[in-house]
Protein backbone atom coordinates (compact mmCIF):
# COMPACT_ATOMS: atom_id res chain seq x y z
CA UNK A 1 0.00 0.00 0.00
CA UNK A 2 0.98 3.09 -1.04
CA UNK A 3 1.08 6.17 1.61
CA UNK A 4 0.74 9.32 0.50
CA UNK A 5 2.30 12.10 2.46
CA UNK A 6 -1.00 13.01 4.81
CA UNK A 7 -0.92 9.70 5.81
CA UNK A 8 2.32 9.92 6.87
CA UNK A 9 1.90 12.77 8.87
CA UNK A 10 -1.39 11.37 10.38
CA UNK A 11 1.12 8.59 11.36
CA UNK A 12 3.11 10.42 12.89
CA UNK A 13 0.60 12.95 14.81
CA UNK A 14 -1.11 9.53 16.13
CA UNK A 15 2.27 8.41 17.33
CA UNK A 16 3.19 11.37 18.87
CA UNK A 17 -0.05 11.81 20.68
CA UNK A 18 0.29 8.34 21.81
CA UNK A 19 3.53 8.49 23.13
CA UNK A 20 2.57 11.63 25.01
CA UNK A 21 -0.32 10.09 26.63
CA UNK A 22 1.99 7.47 27.61
CA UNK A 23 4.73 9.68 29.20
CA UNK A 24 2.43 10.72 31.73
CA UNK A 25 1.68 8.30 33.70
CA UNK A 26 0.52 9.99 37.25
CA UNK A 27 -2.53 12.15 37.86
CA UNK A 28 -0.85 15.33 37.99
CA UNK A 29 -3.80 17.54 38.91
CA UNK A 30 -4.52 14.94 41.83
CA UNK A 31 -1.03 15.11 42.53
CA UNK A 32 -0.67 19.15 43.13
CA UNK A 33 -4.30 19.08 44.99
CA UNK A 34 -2.99 16.35 47.28
CA UNK A 35 -0.18 18.78 48.57
CA UNK A 36 -1.84 21.61 48.52
CA UNK A 37 -4.43 20.40 50.91
CA UNK A 38 -1.96 18.42 52.77
CA UNK A 39 -0.11 21.75 53.68
CA UNK A 40 -3.13 24.12 53.60
CA UNK A 41 -3.34 26.02 57.04
CA UNK A 42 -6.22 24.29 57.72
CA UNK A 43 -4.11 21.22 58.79
CA UNK A 44 -1.47 23.35 60.82
CA UNK A 45 1.49 21.51 60.11
CA UNK A 46 -0.10 18.26 61.00
CA UNK A 47 1.55 17.51 64.09
CA UNK A 48 0.52 13.99 65.53
CA UNK A 49 -2.59 13.75 67.08
CA UNK A 50 -3.74 17.46 66.67
CA UNK A 51 -6.63 18.30 64.76
CA UNK A 52 -4.69 18.59 61.30
CA UNK A 53 -2.96 15.07 61.65
CA UNK A 54 -6.51 14.18 62.12
CA UNK A 55 -7.76 15.70 59.30
CA UNK A 56 -4.33 14.22 56.94
CA UNK A 57 -5.31 10.67 58.20
CA UNK A 58 -9.02 10.93 57.06
CA UNK A 59 -8.27 12.62 53.96
CA UNK A 60 -5.38 9.74 52.79
CA UNK A 61 -7.65 6.88 53.85
CA UNK A 62 -10.65 8.47 52.02
CA UNK A 63 -8.13 8.36 48.75
CA UNK A 64 -7.20 5.16 48.90
CA UNK A 65 -10.50 3.96 49.46
CA UNK A 66 -11.85 5.78 46.11
CA UNK A 67 -8.36 4.24 44.77
CA UNK A 68 -9.97 0.44 46.17
CA UNK A 69 -6.58 -0.12 48.17
CA UNK A 70 -6.77 -3.23 50.35
CA UNK A 71 -5.05 -3.28 53.69
CA UNK A 72 -3.78 -5.23 56.06
CA UNK A 73 -5.28 -3.29 59.30
CA UNK A 74 -8.96 -2.37 59.73
CA UNK A 75 -9.98 1.47 58.79
CA UNK A 76 -6.16 1.24 57.00
CA UNK A 77 -4.89 2.05 60.13
CA UNK A 78 -1.81 1.13 62.46
CA UNK A 79 -2.46 2.79 65.84
CA UNK A 80 0.88 3.15 67.71
CA UNK A 81 1.80 5.03 71.19
CA UNK A 82 5.37 6.81 71.62
CA UNK A 83 6.74 9.34 74.41
CA UNK A 84 8.67 11.75 72.93
CA UNK A 85 11.30 12.93 75.65
CA UNK A 86 11.48 16.80 74.42
CA UNK A 87 8.58 17.32 75.19
CA UNK A 88 8.21 14.27 78.51
CA UNK A 89 4.80 14.05 76.52
CA UNK A 90 3.19 10.26 75.55
CA UNK A 91 1.68 10.59 72.38
CA UNK A 92 -1.50 7.56 72.07
CA UNK A 93 -3.67 7.02 68.80
CA UNK A 94 -0.67 8.20 66.53
CA UNK A 95 -1.17 6.19 63.39
CA UNK A 96 0.54 5.25 60.35
CA UNK A 97 -1.82 4.73 57.43
CA UNK A 98 -1.38 1.39 54.93
CA UNK A 99 -2.92 0.66 51.63
CA UNK A 100 -1.69 -2.78 49.71
CA UNK A 101 -1.82 -3.92 46.25
CA UNK A 102 -1.52 -7.76 45.60
CA UNK A 103 1.10 -8.44 43.00
CA UNK A 104 1.11 -10.37 39.91
CA UNK A 105 3.53 -12.53 39.43
CA UNK A 106 5.19 -11.99 42.98
CA UNK A 107 4.07 -12.32 46.66
CA UNK A 108 7.46 -9.79 47.58
CA UNK A 109 6.72 -6.57 48.42
CA UNK A 110 8.09 -3.19 47.84
CA UNK A 111 6.86 -0.64 50.54
CA UNK A 112 6.57 2.89 49.10
CA UNK A 113 6.29 5.88 51.83
CA UNK A 114 6.69 9.04 52.85
CA UNK A 115 5.77 10.44 56.63
CA UNK A 116 2.50 13.01 56.68
CA UNK A 117 3.65 14.74 60.16
CA UNK A 118 5.45 18.20 60.11
CA UNK A 119 5.88 20.38 62.88
CA UNK A 120 2.60 21.66 63.51
CA UNK A 121 2.38 25.08 65.47
CA UNK A 122 4.35 26.97 67.76
CA UNK A 123 3.22 30.10 69.07
CA UNK A 124 1.41 31.53 66.18
CA UNK A 125 3.28 30.23 63.51
CA UNK A 126 2.04 27.74 61.57
CA UNK A 127 4.90 25.38 60.00
CA UNK A 128 2.84 23.91 57.06
CA UNK A 129 5.50 21.30 56.03
CA UNK A 130 4.79 21.44 51.83
CA UNK A 131 7.74 20.15 50.84
CA UNK A 132 8.36 18.66 54.20
CA UNK A 133 6.65 16.10 53.22
CA UNK A 134 2.92 16.77 52.72
CA UNK A 135 5.15 15.97 49.02
CA UNK A 136 6.37 12.95 49.72
CA UNK A 137 2.81 11.57 51.28
CA UNK A 138 1.26 13.15 47.54
CA UNK A 139 3.88 11.15 45.94
CA UNK A 140 3.25 8.29 47.58
CA UNK A 141 -0.62 8.42 46.70
CA UNK A 142 -0.26 9.48 43.28
CA UNK A 143 2.21 6.03 42.71
CA UNK A 144 -0.97 4.21 44.85
CA UNK A 145 -3.24 5.88 42.11
CA UNK A 146 -1.20 4.62 39.00
CA UNK A 147 -0.48 1.10 40.76
CA UNK A 148 -4.32 0.85 41.42
CA UNK A 149 -5.04 0.90 37.59
CA UNK A 150 -1.83 -0.78 36.64
CA UNK A 151 -1.26 -4.03 39.10
CA UNK A 152 2.69 -4.34 39.68
CA UNK A 153 4.65 -7.40 39.42
CA UNK A 154 5.60 -7.54 42.97
CA UNK A 155 2.98 -6.63 46.00
CA UNK A 156 2.99 -2.92 47.26
CA UNK A 157 2.34 -1.40 50.42
CA UNK A 158 1.48 2.27 50.49
CA UNK A 159 2.37 4.09 53.94
CA UNK A 160 1.91 7.21 55.25
CA UNK A 161 3.76 7.61 58.35
CA UNK A 162 2.85 9.30 61.59
CA UNK A 163 6.04 10.84 63.64
CA UNK A 164 9.00 11.51 61.52
CA UNK A 165 9.94 14.21 63.02
CA UNK A 166 9.70 13.07 66.68
CA UNK A 167 12.32 9.94 65.91
CA UNK A 168 10.90 8.18 62.84
CA UNK A 169 8.08 6.53 65.16
CA UNK A 170 5.86 5.55 62.66
CA UNK A 171 8.60 3.45 60.63
CA UNK A 172 10.28 1.83 64.10
CA UNK A 173 6.75 0.67 64.55
CA UNK A 174 5.84 -0.33 61.27
CA UNK A 175 9.15 -1.98 60.86
CA UNK A 176 8.49 -4.11 64.57
CA UNK A 177 4.92 -4.81 63.92
CA UNK A 178 5.14 -5.71 59.96
CA UNK A 179 2.04 -7.41 58.66
CA UNK A 180 4.58 -9.66 56.99
CA UNK A 181 7.97 -11.61 57.54
CA UNK A 182 10.13 -8.55 56.90
CA UNK A 183 12.30 -10.97 54.77
CA UNK A 184 9.10 -10.50 51.93
CA UNK A 185 10.12 -6.81 51.23
CA UNK A 186 12.28 -6.88 48.33
CA UNK A 187 12.92 -2.59 48.40
CA UNK A 188 11.85 0.13 50.91
CA UNK A 189 11.01 3.06 48.41
CA UNK A 190 11.34 6.41 51.06
CA UNK A 191 10.24 9.49 49.54
CA UNK A 192 10.97 13.06 51.89
CA UNK A 193 11.15 16.37 50.52
CA UNK A 194 10.41 15.77 46.74
CA UNK A 195 8.83 19.30 45.39
CA UNK A 196 11.68 21.95 45.11
CA UNK A 197 15.26 21.73 43.60
CA UNK A 198 16.85 25.01 42.33
CA UNK A 199 19.48 22.61 40.32
CA UNK A 200 17.04 20.30 38.69
CA UNK A 201 18.35 17.70 41.08
CA UNK A 202 16.78 14.78 42.60
CA UNK A 203 18.85 12.34 44.74
CA UNK A 204 18.59 8.44 45.06
CA UNK A 205 20.56 7.68 48.21
CA UNK A 206 21.42 3.94 48.73
CA UNK A 207 22.94 2.69 46.24
CA UNK A 208 26.31 2.33 48.09
CA UNK A 209 24.91 0.29 50.66
CA UNK A 210 22.61 -1.73 47.82
CA UNK A 211 24.75 -1.56 44.62
CA UNK A 212 22.27 -3.99 43.21
CA UNK A 213 19.91 -1.34 42.75
CA UNK A 214 21.64 1.38 40.73
CA UNK A 215 21.62 -0.15 37.28
CA UNK A 216 17.98 -0.10 37.09
CA UNK A 217 17.62 3.23 38.72
CA UNK A 218 20.46 4.52 36.11
CA UNK A 219 18.45 2.70 32.90
CA UNK A 220 15.14 4.29 34.13
CA UNK A 221 16.26 8.03 34.89
CA UNK A 222 18.50 8.70 31.34
CA UNK A 223 17.39 11.16 29.57
CA UNK A 224 14.89 12.28 32.56
CA UNK A 225 14.37 15.43 34.14
CA UNK A 226 14.99 16.48 36.81
CA UNK A 227 18.26 14.87 36.84
CA UNK A 228 18.64 12.02 39.27
CA UNK A 229 22.10 12.26 41.05
CA UNK A 230 23.21 9.39 43.52
CA UNK A 231 25.54 9.57 46.84
CA UNK A 232 24.27 10.99 50.41
CA UNK A 233 24.92 7.57 51.69
CA UNK A 234 28.89 7.36 52.20
CA UNK A 235 29.80 6.26 55.85
CA UNK A 236 31.42 9.19 57.71
CA UNK A 237 30.51 11.52 55.30
CA UNK A 238 28.72 13.59 58.72
CA UNK A 239 25.97 15.53 58.19
CA UNK A 240 26.04 14.43 54.03
CA UNK A 241 25.21 10.84 54.84
CA UNK A 242 21.81 10.74 55.01
CA UNK A 243 21.24 6.58 55.43
CA UNK A 244 20.13 7.56 58.78
CA UNK A 245 18.39 10.84 57.76
CA UNK A 246 14.30 9.99 57.27
CA UNK A 247 12.23 6.86 57.72
CA UNK A 248 13.95 4.69 55.41
CA UNK A 249 16.47 4.22 58.57
CA UNK A 250 14.27 1.84 60.17
CA UNK A 251 14.52 -0.68 57.51
CA UNK A 252 18.02 -0.22 56.27
CA UNK A 253 18.87 -1.45 60.06
CA UNK A 254 17.01 -4.44 59.81
CA UNK A 255 18.98 -5.10 56.21
CA UNK A 256 16.32 -4.27 53.94
CA UNK A 257 17.46 -2.60 50.99
CA UNK A 258 15.86 0.92 50.75
CA UNK A 259 16.38 3.82 48.25
CA UNK A 260 15.57 7.31 49.48
CA UNK A 261 14.60 9.90 47.38
CA UNK A 262 15.29 13.73 48.36
CA UNK A 263 16.03 16.79 47.37
CA UNK A 264 19.14 19.33 49.35
CA UNK A 265 17.85 21.19 52.16
CA UNK A 266 16.32 24.65 51.26
CA UNK A 267 16.62 27.80 52.84
CA UNK A 268 12.69 26.92 54.15
CA UNK A 269 13.27 23.50 55.48
CA UNK A 270 11.72 23.58 58.63
CA UNK A 271 10.75 27.31 58.77
CA UNK A 272 7.54 29.16 57.96
CA UNK A 273 8.18 29.32 54.46
CA UNK A 274 7.92 25.66 53.56
CA UNK A 275 4.46 26.73 51.91
CA UNK A 276 2.92 25.30 49.04
CA UNK A 277 3.35 28.39 47.41
CA UNK A 278 7.04 28.12 47.52
CA UNK A 279 6.89 24.64 46.00
CA UNK A 280 8.18 23.91 42.10
CA UNK A 281 5.50 22.22 40.53
CA UNK A 282 6.68 21.42 37.38
CA UNK A 283 9.85 19.79 39.53
CA UNK A 284 7.15 18.27 41.85
CA UNK A 285 5.39 16.54 38.90
CA UNK A 286 8.73 15.31 37.12
CA UNK A 287 10.11 14.53 40.17
CA UNK A 288 7.22 11.75 40.72
CA UNK A 289 7.22 10.62 37.14
CA UNK A 290 10.90 9.82 37.69
CA UNK A 291 10.27 8.24 40.86
CA UNK A 292 7.58 6.20 38.85
CA UNK A 293 9.67 5.15 36.47
CA UNK A 294 12.43 3.98 38.89
CA UNK A 295 9.98 1.76 40.68
CA UNK A 296 8.57 0.20 37.50
CA UNK A 297 12.07 -0.70 36.43
CA UNK A 298 12.63 -1.82 40.12
CA UNK A 299 9.15 -3.78 40.14
CA UNK A 300 10.59 -5.54 36.68
CA UNK A 301 14.20 -6.27 37.45
CA UNK A 302 13.74 -7.19 40.94
CA UNK A 303 11.65 -10.16 39.79
CA UNK A 304 14.59 -12.79 39.43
Amino acid sequence: MKLTKSKLLLIVFLLLGYNSSFAQKIDQEQLIKDIQYLASEELEGRKPLSEGSLKARAYIKERFKILGLSSQYDDYTQFFEFTNRRENKTYENAANIIGFIPGSESDKIIVIMGHYDHLGKRGEEAFLGADDNASGTAAMMALAGYFAENRPKHSMMFVALDAEEMGMQGARTLVNDFPFELEQVKVNINMDMVSRNGDNELYAVGTHHYPFLKPSLERASAGKSPFLKFGHDIPGSGREDWTNASDHAQFHQKGVPFIYFGVEDHPDYHTPRDTFENIQPEFFKGAVELILACVLALDEDLLN
